[in-house]
């Protein structure tokens, strides 16, 4: 069974990767289509999260809607 991804990196109003409004049509850059870049920003509430990178993966922090880890997201795959 698959979940839901977390809010922070879900399907929301926000672009994870630029901070804009899904609806305005922003691109997504480069690096982060090959996945080499973690989301920057909440989709759920577009703020700016803390993001840590390590050598095995990334997390994210949202203030408002929590961590999530990419070893997370690895293991619903």
């Amino acid at each position: 069974m698959v979940r839901d991804l977390p809010a922070p990196v879900g399907a929301g109003v926000y672009n994870i990767y630029t901070g804009t409004r899904s609806d305005e049509g922003a691109t997504i850059p480069t690096a982060a289509q090959l996945g080499l870049e973690p989301p920057r920003f909440c989709a759920e509430c577009g703020r700016r999260m803390v993001v840590q990178v390590r050598p095995d993966g990334w997390w994210a922090k949202c203030s408002r809607h929590g961590l999530v880890d990419s070893s997370e997201l690895e293991a619903r795959r």
